[in-house]
């Protein structure tokens, strides 16, 4: 292991969560995280493998994007997981983590984390912290899922066509390195905390108000980009399923599942 994952499986060992995370591997560099755990998926490693990496050379974001993953400077990691209820209870596993990030990045930096639904992480209007959530299921039935999330700690140089969309954790401080290993830490201990309340009723109702506290667009405009026409709307919270509230400028409330929405002021809308 290196010395920063080295770490992190000190601080779950002292915390008690050893137990959970009875699986913690490390990798110089990997394709993509993702991969190397679904790979452990398949042959049966137990819930709470954790698959940690210092690179990726294919690494995933939503919706086919790549996720730059330079090494020595962030933190890449997946996490295995066999939820026992059925697979329409999993996507909301996603904001699990995104909440789980967020209140991790709060406690150890004190920075103004915010939440973007349905799962981005953002500092100052900008992300630090991406999420990929894929499943291996048949009908009623999960195999297993696997979430892969990726945090901007120590970058500070950006491409071009995201400079004006992403950050990290030292850019946004202004301070030394962060320390990695106590961040990803953190980060699982408020997951295993999040996850078992989430699996108690598999929703995220014992979830809502911390998620809400941190939902950066709530009582704000949003622009929804609805298949049928983009419209504008008040953001007002999440739902127990994880679909956000907007009020509609007719006074009506929907509910949106899917899609996505931008947020005046944050990744260029404005």
């Amino acid at each position: 292991m290196s010395d920063w994952s080295e770490i992190t499986r000190q601080i779950l060992e002292e915390r008690g969560a050893s137990r959970f995370y009875s699986n913690v591997f490390y990798r110089d560099s990997v394709d993509s995280s993702n991969e190397w755990v679904k790979e452990l998926g398949e042959v049966h490693f137990p819930e709470g493998t954790v698959g940690i990496a210092d690179a990726q050379t294919a690494g995933k974001g939503r919706r086919g994007r790549t996720w730059v993953s330079p090494s020595g400077e962030n933190i890449y990691f997946s996490l295995l997981l066999r939820p026992e209820f059925s697979p329409e209870h999993a996507a909301a596993l996603t904001l699990v983590m995104g909440l789980s990030v967020a209140q991790a990045i709060r406690e150890v930096t004190d920075l103004p984390v915010g939440i973007k639904w349905p799962n981005d992480v953002v500092i100052n209007h900008k992300k630090v912290c991406g999420i990929l959530t894929e499943m291996n299921a048949e009908v009623g039935k999960i195999h297993y899922v696997v979430i892969g999330t990726g945090i901007n700690v120590n970058q500070t140089a950006f491409a071009e066509e995201i400079r004006n969309m992403a950050t990290s954790i030292k850019i946004e401080s202004g301070d030394n390195d962060a320390d990695r290993g106590v961040l990803l830490a953190h980060v699982l201990l408020y997951f295993k905390e999040n996850y078992l309340k989430y699996c108690e009723t598999e929703d995220v109702s014992l979830l809502i108000d911390s998620y809400n506290d941190l939902l950066v667009s709530r009582g704000l405009q949003v622009r929804i980009e609805d298949p049928k026409g983009e419209y504008i709307a008040i953001s007002r919270g999440i739902t127990r399923t994880g679909g956000l509230v907007v009020e509609c400028e007719d006074g009506s409330t929907r509910e949106i599942t899917s899609g996505e929405i931008s947020v005046r002021g944050l990744y260029g809308y404005t």
